[in-house]
């Protein structure tokens, strides 16, 4: 028997099947680089912040001024007082502008977004957010709740809705929470009221048309300003059941010679981490909105 033959044929035959092992590799590995690669880009477009949107015009006047009224909870006439004195401003509407970080599906990442919030006063708002990417628009948001109806505008896949009454007592407490940035209204508007709980915690009772919703509003002892807004919410359109809905304050800075909120977070009880952190670059008080509010876009 031919040995020599044998070792030669067996070592062959190694060395193809050794070849078609590092063939089905290469593609693999291949693969392995795209994709690595893909997430690091997708990672890094995620990193850049987009440019504010331009400023608004304020408007150069000195709003009307109501005295502080008498027998506020002890904590509300704390931080009221500390903000604006023996008398509070009427603010009528406000234009709020900035940056933030959202996060559209729970556990998914965050995306770094730019807003622009309009309201008229306690009545009417609308969002127009825009998630970047590199810094470009990769989601366009419409909101709006005006004369009592919500409309959420989105691109697909996510859903769009109007007239949603579940819709619009999520919308009616986004347009009482985001009241922080105005928060003489609180004490302006008459449908407004709120009642004693400790030296720290307060209720805010807020119309939702014919109805009334309540806030737990949770102030900090060492600062005197209202930190927590614990408030009952749906979900969406297919909740059966209302879920605790937190608007905290982080941070305050000054805007116009006043202490506002300068980042805050929106989260869900049931999700634990916020899906929204908002950072205040501009508010403009008492501009004229009426039809600002209505439209579309910044």
């Amino acid at each position: 028997m031919n040995t020599r033959h044998l070792r030669i044929t067996a070592a062959h035959s190694a060395g193809r099947a050794a070849r078609r092992r590092v063939g089905w590799r290469r593609p693999l590995g291949w693969s392995a680089g795209i994709l690595a690669g893909l997430a690091l880009l997708g990672w890094a477009g995620l990193q850049v912040q987009p440019q504010p949107f331009p400023a608004y015009p304020a408007r150069l006047s000195t709003p009307e001024a109501v005295p502080l009224p008498a027998g506020l909870p002890a904590p509300v006439q704390r931080f009221y007082r500390q903000t604006y004195g023996e008398f509070i401003p009427v603010i009528t509407s406000a234009v709020v502008t900035g940056r933030a970080s959202l996060r559209f599906i729970p556990g998914g990442p965050a995306f770094p977004a730019r807003f622009r919030f309009v309201h008229e006063s306690g009545r009417n708002y609308r969002h127009y957010i825009e998630a970047t990417w590199f810094g470009l628009p990769l989601l366009r948001v419409n909101e709006s709740y005006l004369d009592g109806v919500s409309r959420q505008e989105l691109p697909r896949p996510f859903p769009s809705s109007v007239g949603d009454p579940k819709g619009a007592q999520g919308a009616n407490l986004g347009l009482w929470s985001e009241t922080v940035w105005m928060p003489s209204v609180y004490l302006t508007d008459p449908r407004v009221h709120w009642t004693a709980v400790n030296d720290e915690t307060a209720l805010l009772s807020v119309p939702f048309g014919e109805e009334r919703e309540t806030y737990v509003v949770r102030f900090d002892p060492a600062t005197g300003r209202p930190t927590l807004f614990e408030s009952m919410r749906y979900h969406g359109p297919a909740s059966q059941e209302k879920t605790l809905w937190l608007n905290q304050t982080l941070d305050w800075g000054e805007f116009g010679g006043m202490t506002l909120p300068r980042e805050s977070a929106a989260l869900w009880l049931d999700q634990g981490r916020p899906w929204a952190v908002f950072t205040t670059e501009e508010v403009v008080y008492n501009a004229d909105v009426r039809e600002y509010v209505r439209q579309r876009g910044q």
